[in-house]
């Protein structure tokens, strides 16, 4: 398959989506509806666009980096030799795929076309007639192996059906192609055999169950309600299966009270029961949902957004008995356990808070799910991807130190499928291929698709979520049209301007969300100020809408200095920094010679002030203050005497959490010591 080079074209709007079903308050709108156009979220989609779908594709197709192309050619009979690469790579494969037509529906390119073609046919070609497809096994059949399916759970068959039936269903809405909808149909229909006749096997090995969701978007595209039911087939099945923790199947869903073990497996599997309560109203376990999300972010949620405190772990709550503890790994911990050095903050478990939290969104229309969303964006999420689009983590530490007397995990090691050994160098560094590639084409098409978590509608109006440099354009089936342009400098700056570029019939309501850190916001139309909104709600304007109407909507951004709560020991005597819904960190590169990271302390009441910087030539807005710096001390003992000196003063500036480690290699920390 040839790498073709970029080249132009225009764009073709498609449909906007159907309404959720009758457990849904809001639709989210798609790329006919809303596209980022210009600004901070503009910028991040021209860089997906530019630069890190088509570099992932020369990553893919290139068998000297990654087996992702070459497993489905050797598969296809295409080439001989054996399958490589970790049992998930077929899924990992299918979310470039996502990227991929996503793009192709915001920025159509003719290489882009004729590579996604070419992948869909070859992705058809090798699938089973019992729609089975898993090129580990069916390679190892080709070369006269053993081979069954079904066989190791963490061979991520289910994962790898998902992520193949949402790709598939993508391909059509965009392309109106029917080739990879009938591969995600047979997917489904291979997925409903084993619900049917082997429940045991589909328990055992729904891990990271991406197929929740993905059949309910089947069942979207098709109104087949055979997929519908499938999805209910899916929580029976897990209901009567006896696991664990980690998998989330120790307790029937209905039961589950607090989010526990594999952060990613636990998101996935909440997202698609959601999706499943949008389409049947099912008022408790919508309940049992919005329960689990509060644990989440009440008690396991980083200050970054970041989701699974832990590398490993056993489960909290399975046992008492040490014989029959559970272990857990890249985990949701206790409460409030929430490590620096060694957090997990896998970038694949915070998108999966992400598509939890804008189905959350759909059914509640409660603002807090947008924040959550927010959080995650501005800070964990982009923390995943290099600021040039092509290198990336696959944990997001909030403190990195030297001299780490133990190895973690490097990015590319799931524990499952070791990698060699980390080079001398103890520092870790985002890079453009992981041996575990799940997170990077998790990202790619996270970004390609951020427009679709902008706005929403229902029968109340028009609802905005996210801010960034959007178009919006909406019609009722009865005609009223209102279209916005957005202006601004969000997240750095806190006026956010909308145009009224179209509207009919008087348009309809207009409601802004006004973030719950966004106090004393204020809201005018045509100049006017209206009634001030509060923090956590959408401001409604309600009226007649004429072309050249402005609304601006105004949210202060002090810069707040945070503390964590009592039960979250390390972050007791310390601060984080926050600007609007940008998180700050402390990064080496940025303090003189001399002073190290552990020196550096925030005082109470010092001024930090926003200001244009640039990282790794990137326009940021830092904050540039005096800091407190401690006496040295013997570093190296367990316990040391404070020196008698006194402290002194150094001139810093804190950067964007999400611009950190773009310098090379460097110390940084999110969370500062607090000194009068």
């Amino acid at each position: 398959m040839s790498a073709i080079l970029p080249g132009g074209s225009t764009s073709t709007p498609r449909p906007a989506r159907g309404p959720y079903g009758a457990g849904a308050r809001l639709t989210p709108l798609g790329a006919a509806n809303v596209r980022w156009a210009r600004g901070f979220w503009g910028e991040v989609h021209e860089r997906t666009r530019a630069t890190t779908v088509p570099e992932m594709w020369r990553s893919l197709s290139d068998p000297a980096v990654s087996p992702g192309l070459r497993n489905f050619r050797v598969a296809a009979g295409l080439e001989d030799g054996g399958h490589e690469g970790p049992p998930f790579m077929d899924g990992d494969f299918y979310k470039w795929l996502e990227a991929a037509i996503a793009q192709l529906e915001t920025d159509p390119e003719p290489w882009l076309a004729e590579t996604v073609e070419e992948v869909a046919q070859l992705i058809a070609s090798v699938q089973r007639e019992d729609g089975y497809l898993h090129t580990p096994t069916i390679i190892s059949a080709l070369n006269h192996a053993e081979a069954v399916e079904l066989a190791d759970r963490f061979n991520f068959e289910t994962y790898n059906l998902g992520h193949l039936i949402t790709a598939g269903v993508r391909h059509h809405e965009v392309t109106g192609s029917t080739t990879l909808l009938e591969v995600a149909e047979g997917a489904a229909s291979f997925l409903e055999d084993l619900a049917t006749n082997k429940p045991l096997e589909l328990a055992r090995s729904a891990i990271c169950p991406s197929h929740y969701m993905a059949v309910v978007e089947l069942y979207r595209a098709t109104g087949d309600e055979s997929w519908l039911r499938l999805a209910e087939a899916f929580v029976r099945v897990r209901d009567d299966f006896e696991g664990g923790d980690d998998n989330q199947d120790r307790v029937p869903v209905r039961e589950q009270t607090v989010a526990a073990g594999h952060a990613v497996r636990a998101n996935y599997l909440y997202a698609g029961l959601a999706d499943l309560v949008a389409e049947t109203g099912d008022a408790q376990l919508q309940s049992v949902l919005e329960n689990l999300w509060t644990d989440v972010v009440d008690t396991k949620l980083y200050v970054t957004g970041g989701c699974g405190a832990l590398y490993d772990g056993a489960s909290p709550d399975g046992s008492p008995w040490q014989s029959e503890i559970s272990r857990v790994h890249q985990a949701y911990g206790r409460a409030y356990q929430l490590p620096h050095t060694t957090a997990h903050s896998e970038t694949c478990a915070n998108i999966g808070m992400i598509l939890w939290s804008e189905r959350m969104l759909s059914l509640t229309a409660d603002p807090r799910y947008a924040d959550v969303i927010e959080r995650i964006a501005v800070n964990t999420l982009l923390a995943g991807i290099s600021l040039s689009g092509t290198d990336y983590f696959y944990t997001n530490a909030l403190r990195q130190v030297r001299d780490l007397p133990f190895e973690l995990r490097r990015p590319g090691d799931t524990g499952l499928h070791p990698v060699p050994p980390p080079p001398a160098s103890d520092e870790r560094l985002r890079e453009p291929y992981l041996s575990c590639f799940c997170c990077p084409p998790n990202l790619a098409r996270t970004l390609a698709r951020f427009h679709e978590r902008t706005a929403s509608v229902s029968p109340d109006g028009l609802f905005m979520h996210q801010y960034g440099g959007g178009d919006v354009r909406y019609e009722t089936a009865d005609g009223r049209v209102l279209a916005l342009r957005e202006e601004s400098d969000y997240p750095w700056d806190g006026r956010i301007v909308f145009t009224v570029t179209e509207a009919s019939a008087g348009g309809m309501p207009l409601h802004l969300r006004v973030p719950g850190w966004a106090a004393e916001a204020v809201l005018e139309v045509n100049g006017d100020t209206v009634e001030a909104p509060s923090p956590g709600t959408y401001a409604a304007l309600d009226r007649a809408w004429d072309v050249g109407d402005v609304v601006v909507l105004t949210l202060p951004m002090p810069v707040r200095v945070l503390r964590g709560h009592r039960l979250a020991e390390e972050l007791t005597g310390q601060v984080a920094v926050q600007r609007g819904p940008v998180v700050y960190c402390l990064e080496s590169a940025d303090l003189p010679d001399g002073i190290v990271l552990e020196q550096v302390a925030l005082r109470r009441g010092a001024e930090l002030r926003p200001r244009d910087g640039e990282v790794a030539g990137q326009r940021i807005v830092e904050l540039a203050g005096e800091f407190a710096v401690l006496p040295a001390g013997d570093a190296d003992a367990l316990y040391a005497d404070i020196p008698d000196a006194a402290l002194g003063t150094v001139p810093a500036r804190l950067i964007p959490y999400f611009a950190w480690g773009n310098r090379g290699p460097s110390e940084m920390s999110v969370w500062l010591p607090l000194v009068w």
